[in-house]
């Protein structure tokens, strides 16, 4: 890495937001271009920077820095030159020139010291010394924190986020605990500030090291869905992670416990132990389910199918089952209707909302992701929306504190809500929502809980249907209209553990045997740039989506987005492009968003002053613009709303083209593609396999082997997930 000294004698260009800087260099021996994120403004500075020299295809060479250090100049020259440079507030030019006059090369000592002596020069008086001293300080400590977090070997970017997050206390907030890193800096995990900690001189058996270790385990818990891990796992997980006596993990984990911040519990006869934020949403889950549960009909059966037969005349004709599912979702306060593809869901739910619109009863429509709940408007004609945006997000960094608006203070202010999608609904955000409604509020639950469950922890249709506890109506019928479909037949007998039936004649369901693995991904690209959009007329990039059970291998979603990407999208010199991470992203590129941002601003592309906040965990949209000088890269959602991303916000999102079966739930597609290849058998299960071809609405094409089709079919091995909401709404429920 080579390193250069020298003073920045102009800035070209300086992005606020993220600290992404263009400025001139002046070393002893040439003058250069410096490229790279900086905290603070360094105009006029003396400055070292480590880095590299590459050469630009428009403005010729320049030095990408990535470590710098500030350095104090020596010369009066260069003094006066920083006292004017506008990083002290209150010093200008001729008030640089009088305070350099006056104290020579003592300027510094004067300002850190003694700033009282400033009076002494013609103009400043006791508040602008103040001033001038307290600006002086903020420089320096800015200076000695990024000094400070480079030497751990802290990125430039990451600096700038601790930076943003603790202000002048960094430095005394790492030093006192490191590990707030990995909870309050996303994208620092455990490892990294445990790494940080160590260089610290952090010993192992810190009470700090051993409390952040158990509530990573319990987090890395989370992630895979549970809302709990057994006593004894945890333990034995911790002890691996941090190298540590299993005596000192089990103090920790008491005294942690006794300090509110998890919570322990015996199930099954088995201690288990929850991170306290899924405890507190499980229970209450539970109380108010029961309290919604418990109100008395205010309409009887017969009121509700006379409201039925006067909308069967006009538009709308239900089966015996179908109606009792509306029914049942009028009169109680709690209903799960559930059901796989084509058993009229959509028309259930077109049914409730003209029964309570009869009754003038005000109904709200929601589900859990923006391309779900804009196919309930769609079928339904009336508004829904996401529940983040239902409940009135308000701030939140992260799923486990999020806050909204809308609450047990400040309720929904509605009859009933239907919720579409339920099985992508996790513990947290299900929590969230009950607390928003009013007692005597109609809960009407639809989904399809042979689905993948959700991605947070939880798991909470599939916990209540099986608490017997809420009223359920399952619907198996396939209707006249989804028959002749064979992706909705196939879907029922996967369903069943039954092998699809494949390639038959003017078919929309197929499948493509191929052994080699990599014939199997060129033959996936052909599909997708030729061979079907000739035969359908489908537009890749809007109407084809490839889904793999996997992320990594020769198959996974990494590998094939960038085979894909180097087809339908490849470099161009009319193109800009921007590397980051795995990916280099590209305009006109297909990515998702792969973490709920509450913050995200965005407007509407149509419509600049029509504005708002939110993206979230599987959006899909398309990169309109990357712009090199702002550090900047433009992404338009749902072919609406337009997002700016800071390039070192970029880690929220990733190429598209292919995704994960687990990131694709909530989202429907005309055509899917999907490789069948070996994997491990927790990943190559039938739910899996069913959720991906039911994504698919016109076409689904399997490309492999056949032998693995089958061993999804017979994996019916459902992950088992640690929560226990289906136990609680029992126990409740028998308490009554």
């Amino acid at each position: 890495m080579e390193s250069l000294k020298g003073s920045i004698v102009e800035t070209i260009f300086r992005n606020d937001e993220n600290g992404y800087t263009v400025a001139l260099l002046e070393t002893a021996d040439e003058v250069i271009t410096l490229t790279g994120t900086f905290a603070g403004d360094i105009s006029g500075e003396s400055i070292e920077v480590f880095g590299k020299r590459v050469k630009h295809p428009k403005y010729g060479e320049q030095f990408q820095v990535e470590m710098y250090t500030t350095l104090l100049p020596t010369g009066l020259d260069q003094i006066e030159n920083y006292l004017s440079s506008g990083l002290i507030k209150g010093v200008g030019k001729h008030t640089a020139k009088k305070i350099v006059e006056a104290f020579k090369e003592d300027t510094f000592d004067i300002i850190q010291k003694t700033p009282e002596k400033l009076t002494l020069v013609e103009g400043i008086g006791e508040k602008k010394a103040q001033m001038i001293a307290k600006s002086f300080q903020d420089q320096a400590d800015l200076k000695e924190i990024m000094m400070f977090l480079q030497n751990h070997n802290i990125s430039t970017n990451y600096s700038i986020k601790i930076y943003k997050e603790y202000g002048k206390n960094t430095i005394n907030v790492i030093k006192d605990n490191p590990y707030r890193l990995a909870e309050d800096i996303y994208g620092i995990g455990f490892k990294l500030a445990d790494k940080i900690a160590s260089s610290l001189g952090v010993e192992k058996d810190s009470p700090y090291r051993i409390s952040s270790g158990v509530k990573y385990v319990l987090l890395e818990y989370a992630l895979r869905g549970h809302t709990y891990a057994p006593y004894k796992s945890l333990v034995k997980a911790t002890g691996d992670l941090l190298e540590t006596s299993i005596e000192n993990i089990e103090d920790e984990i008491r005294n942690m416990a006794f300090t509110d911040k998890i919570h322990i519990e015996t199930l099954d006869s088995e201690p288990v132990v929850y991170y306290l934020p899924y405890h507190t949403a499980e229970v209450n889950v539970c109380k108010k389910l029961i309290n919604l549960a418990s109100i008395d009909p205010v309409i009887s059966e017969e009121e509700v199918l006379k409201c039925l037969e006067a909308d069967e005349d006009k538009t709308i004709s239900l089966t015996d089952m179908q109606k009792e599912a509306v029914v049942q979702a009028v009169i109680n306060g709690v209903t799960v209707i559930t059901g796989g593809p084509g058993t009229g869901k959509t028309t259930i739910i077109l049914s409730i909302i003209k029964i309570f619109e009869r009754m003038n009863e005000k109904v709200l429509l929601c589900a859990p992701t923006g391309r779900a709940a804009k196919r309930i408007t769609e079928s339904t004609g009336r508004e829904a929306k996401t529940i983040h945006r239902l409940l009135e997000y308000a701030y939140g960094e992260d799923d486990s504190n999020l806050t909204f608006s809308k609450n047990e203070n400040s309720p929904l202010d509605c009859h009933a809500i239907i919720v579409d999608e339920m099985s992508m609904v996790d513990i947290l955000l299900m929590n969230n929502l009950l607390k928003a409604l009013k007692r005597g509020t109609k809960l009407i639950m639809v989904g399809d809980v042979d689905q993948l469950p959700s991605v947070g922890p939880g798991n909470v249709l599939a916990d209540i249907i099986k608490s017997n506890t809420v009223r359920t109506i399952r619907l198996d019928m396939i209707f006249r209209q989804s028959q002749g479909s064979m992706i909705v037949q196939n879907a029922h007998a996967v369903n069943k553990g039954i092998l699809p039936i494949l390639n038959k004649k003017d078919s929309d369901f197929y499948f493509i045997r191929a052994n080699n693995i990599s014939n199997i991904s060129d033959l996936i690209v052909d599909l997708y740039i030729n061979r079907l959009p000739s035969k359908y007329g489908f537009v890749p990039i809007r109407d084809i989506q490839v889904l793999s059970p996997m992320k990594k291998g020769d198959t996974g979603v990494i590998e094939l987005n960038k085979k894909i990407q180097a087809a339908v999208n490849p470099p161009s010199k009319f193109k800009k492009e921007k590397a980051f991470g795995k990916y280099t992203f590209r305009t006109g590129d297909k990515v998702m968003q792969v973490k709920n941002n509450y913050q995200a601003e965005w407007k509407l592309a149509d419509n600049s002053l029509v504005r708002g906040q939110g993206i979230y965990n599987g959006d899909i949209g398309s990169i309109i613009f990357i712009d090199d000088n702002e550090q900047e890269m433009h992404v338009l959602f749902d072919d609406e709303k337009e997002v700016v991303y800071p390039f070192s916000q970029l880690d929220e999102l990733i190429l598209a083209y292919a995704t994960t079966v687990h990131k694709s739930q909530g989202s429907e597609f005309p055509a899917i593609v999907m490789p069948l290849v070996w994997g491990p058998p927790m990943l190559l299960t039938r739910n899996l396999f069913y959720t991906a071809i039911t994504r698919a609405k016109e076409l689904v094409v399997l490309v492999g082997q056949e032998k693995y089709m089958e061993e999804m079919i017979e994996n019916n091995r459902i992950n088992k997930r640690f929560s226990s909401l289906d136990q609680r709404l029992r126990a409740a429920a028998e308490g009554l």
